[in-house]
């Protein structure tokens, strides 16, 4: 039975509790179905198992995808949440396995628990005709499959399901003993590419050409399907990643029920209007009147511990008024165990969980059923991922109920004042470079590995490639023997090349209290701000208290105990300047490029009290430092650049702040990357005057930080342009107040206000000086409130702890050699 949100909601607001939180509504009309016909119908066994699954005819999407697959066109499907995107690849690659039964098809998708669910699908539409559950041969080949079964997979399965991961280190280097399998290969589905962006994007893209390479090698030209979540550049994405057209289906055919969108701002608790209520307070609290509704519902939370506490904070108010609804509830994020996540998928799929609170883990497309309303608890960061949000509710013609409950921090705040902002904007752009010389050198390394490269090759990986094989032939990497290289070292180059930023390396967390039983991972850049020695882990709502962490045998030792606070760590982050390899004099200023080492720590540990967020006590920590060894582009005005702020009665280092905030997010623009992919800060400590970092996010650099030191001017021109066209008065998540930096994965949004927005004006009097352009005069204004705006904490990347010496890789000699080529070449 469909819930009725406009009673639900007029309950909400006549309530006692109620104090105007509703601040905006949003009201997305419906969609009737359109539907298509194929030229030539499927199947009969096709049609039959469709039909038994209550599925007559398909959306104009599907059919258009199926007729331009048929085609042998490379396609890329982009359509909204629930829209049946899979079956534009499953209905094709069926359809081919009936016709030939040889035919093979290569699933990817971006993570594990993905590629699972959709082996479970598959298996569920071949399972309704007899024919389909014999001709189907299909598994998942990862990293957690048993050797007998990958043995297995690789010589009798006709679909398989895997990762860019594993293609990438398991399959290409082996490809010998896959020869059958990819001289059949008819599809290559690439699902969920928005995913692929930045760094991760650009590297995976260079798996895919050399997938495609390979696959010319045993004869075959496999058809690229590629699957989206709604993104502004979907074409042009699938494009870079397969490096070939793609025909474009986008009209989504799918029903959808009439939305109800809220925007839920909690009210100031004190008279002077500087402090609300608790988000997550206000969450769990309409989390828990959905539920006691029997409202099927989904709460995602920005990091891991509020996806606990609202869990938490649920489940005991449940349990006062219905035991079994408590019980009806789960959390589910990264860390716990895959068998657990795949419990917790199942029961929410069959409806044996009313709720879920979710970090973003649930955010792509497991199929976990039909849910009625998503809380999004805080904003998450990008217009794309508050869809994807929003869009696991309202699954079929039912109306939904989607609400963004604001934290009490500058950008969350300014969605609440201005909704046209989230209503009006298309989603963002999603940025790649494959040619990328430093990382397409490691994927040249990789290429020869698995087959002799030749100049032809060029047109596949890009005119770079000539000039790293010939780096690679003074290191001895590769020999030249008639017009083709062949590899000649005895290295595995797969295992120097990592697609992703994150480590791969983890922490095992184990229940000391219960014969040291494993209940949970964390990654090793997460561990000392997760699982800290005092600290309290939270797990399913449990509290466990940390009595060690031991970073040589990467474990963390946890024991069940109840106690009546959670922790926050507390991190210190810096940056410091290494060896110059270029500089110049800018406006006065100084400009350089070079070396910089990122260093951050857990520092300490607050204890925080359930419910009331009292703060009950404080620890010292004695961790290691991790560093991250890049490079950085830097910059320190002049004296007189920030004096000129200062007789406007501005702050200097507020309007340097807000360029670095625009500037994070315009480098990717001229440097062809993702804007995660660099980072920026303000800093006085290595210069003794405010000074302006941009660097990689990434060991050893890949050049990003090195073209804004090239191409600066062009850098402050576009700073100037998104400032000085923003139609905001002070500055906005749109100029000065663009995100720069995510909160830790153990952070609590609630405990803190976030950064507040810099001063436009203040960045503007900088840049016109910057340009030598006519002084800029501030407009009046209302004097601001609020604390000075400090410099934001970097993010962290992987890099090797404090102490452990470096070697160079050849991957790190290649590039230094690009390096100093570029140099010579460009001019630094």
């Amino acid at each position: 039975m469909a819930a009725d949100f406009s009673k639900f909601l007029e309950d909400i607001v006549s309530s006692q509790g109620y104090a105007g939180q509703i601040v905006h509504t949003e009201e997305i009309p419906a969609r009737e179905a359109a539907y298509g016909e194929l030229a030539e119908p499927l199947p009969g066994p096709i049609r039959e198992a469709l039909s038994s699954l209550d599925i007559r005819r398909l959306y104009s999407h599907q059919a258009e995808a199926i007729e331009s697959i048929r085609a042998g066109k490379h396609t890329a499907v982009v359509t909204g949440t629930a829209s049946g995107k899979t079956l534009c690849y499953n209905l094709p690659v069926l359809e081919r396995l009936l016709a030939n039964p040889e035919a093979k098809a290569l699933y990817l998708f971006p993570t594990k628990a993905l590629a699972q669910d959709q082996v479970r699908g598959l298996r569920r539409l071949a399972d309704s005709h007899p024919e389909l559950a014999d001709l189907v041969r299909c598994g998942t080949y990862d990293g957690d499959t048993p050797s007998p079964t990958r043995r297995k997979l690789r010589r009798e399965a006709n679909v398989i399901m895997s990762n860019p991961d594993m293609l990438h280190q398991g399959i290409l280097p082996y490809h010998s003993g896959w020869g059958g399998f990819l001289a059949d290969l008819d599809f290559v589905v690439v699902d969920e590419i928005h995913t692929y962006r930045g760094i991760f994007g650009s590297n995976v893209a260079n798996v895919l050409r050399r997938l495609s390479r390979i696959c010319r090698h045993y004869g075959s030209s496999p058809t690229y399907v590629c699957c989206s979540a709604t993104i502004a550049n979907p074409a042009e994405l699938a494009e870079r990643l397969i490096g070939m057209p793609v025909q474009l289906v986008d009209q989504d055919g799918s029903p959808r029920g009439p939305k109800r969108f809220i925007l839920w701002n909690p009210p100031y608790i004190d008279t002077g209007k500087m402090e609300r209520r608790s988000s997550n307070e206000e969450g769990h609290r309409l989390l828990v009147s959905l539920l006691r509704k029997k409202v099927q519902s989904i709460a995602f939370a920005r990091t891991r511990i509020v996806a606990e506490l609202l869990f938490k904070y649920t489940a005991e108010a449940l349990e006062k008024v219905s035991p079994s609804l408590a019980e009806a509830v789960r959390p589910y994020r990264a860390g716990y165990l895959p068998e657990e996540r795949r419990e917790i998928e199942r029961q929410l799929f069959s409806g044996e969980l009313l709720g879920v609170t979710s970090t973003n883990a649930l955010e792509l497309g497991i199929d976990v059923g039909t849910l009625d309303a998503s809380l999004i608890v805080g904003y998450p960061g990008t217009i794309a991922s508050t869809w994807q949000q929003a869009g696991r509710a309202g699954r079929g013609t039912d109306e939904a109920l989607v609400a963004l409950i604001a934290y009490n921090d500058p950008l969350d705040q300014y969605l609440m004042l201005r909704p046209e902002y989230l209503f009006g904007r298309s989603p963002e752009h999603a940025v790649i470079d494959p040619e990328n010389p430093y990382l397409l050198a490691g994927h040249v390394r990789c290429a020869a590995f698995e087959l002799p490269l030749r100049e032809e090759d060029g047109e596949c990986f890009g005119e770079q490639v000539m000039p790293i094989l010939e780096i690679l032939d003074d290191l001895g990497q590769v020999n030249r023997i008639d017009d083709a290289w062949y590899w000649s070292s005895t290295d595995y180059p797969a295992a120097e090349v990592a697609l992703r930023t994150q480590s791969d390396d983890t922490y095992t967390i184990m229940d000391t209290s219960d014969g040291n039983r494993v209940i949970g991972m964390v990654d090793s850049i997460s561990a000392p701000e997760t699982v800290y020695p005092g600290g309290v882990y939270l797990h399913e709502g449990e509290t466990h208290l940390v009595r060690d962490l031991d970073l040589e045998a990467r474990a963390a030792y946890v024991e069940r105990q109840h106690v009546d606070y959670y922790t926050q760590a507390v991190l210190d982050s810096s940056i410091r300047a290494g060896e110059r390899q270029a500089e110049q004099d800018y406006a006065g200023g100084q400009l350089c490029f070079g070396e910089a080492t990122v260093t951050w720590r857990t520092t300490a540990f607050k204890k925080i009290k359930f419910y009331t967020q009292e703060n009950v006590g404080y620890s010292r920590l004695e961790l290691p430092a991790q560093n991250l060894e890049t490079a950085s582009c830097w910059f320190a005005p002049s004296e007189e650049a920030l004096s000129l702020v200062s007789q406007h009665e501005m702050k200097p280092i507020e309007g340097l702040v807000g360029i670095r905030n625009v500037a994070v997010n315009m480098l990717p623009l001229l440097a062809m990357c993702d804007r995660l992919d660099v980072g920026g800060i303000v800093d006085s400590t290595n210069f003794g005057t405010p000074t302006l970092f941009l660097y990689d996010r990434y060991p050893g650099g890949l050049g990003f930080a090195e073209r804004g030191y090239k191409l600066f001017e062009s850098l402050m021109e576009e700073c100037l342009g998104a400032i000085a066209k923003c139609a905001c008065d002070q500055g906005c998540p749109s100029c000065v107040g663009l995100p720069v930096t995510q909160p830790p994965q153990q952070g609590d949004p609630d405990l803190g206000r976030g950064y507040p927005i810099p001063d436009k004006e203040a960045a503007l009097v900088l840049l016109h000086h910057l340009l030598g352009r006519e002084a800029y005069v501030p407009r009046k204004r209302r004097r601001r409130a609020g604390r000075a705006v400090p410099a934001e904490p970097p993010e962290p990347r992987p890099a090797a702890e404090e102490g452990k010496p470096k070697s160079v890789s050849v991957s790190e000699q290649v590039a230094q050699r690009l390096r100093s080529a570029r140099r010579r070449h460009v001019g630094l």
